[in-house]
């Protein structure tokens, strides 16, 4: 039960850094154009944060908790 809740975050983890990858192309791809949409790049850095703070909470919920 308890692999099928890990495997479930990993691939959630797998989904979000692809997204977050793209989205590291999309703003490339902005702020090469010509004019820069600022208010667009903006956003998609916003929407990226916003996915690696997804990934990080969901990463440390594969970790163990150990009391030292």
């Amino acid at each position: 039960m308890i692999e099928d809740d890990d495997e479930t975050i990993r691939r959630k983890i797998e989904g979000l850094t692809t997204e977050h990858r793209d989205l590291d192309a999309a703003i490339a791809a902005l702020q090469a154009a010509t004019p820069v949409d600022g208010l667009q790049v903006q956003r998609l850095k916003k929407r990226k944060l916003m996915l690696r703070d997804q990934i990080t909470r969901l990463q440390s919920q594969l970790v163990p908790d150990i009391i030292a």
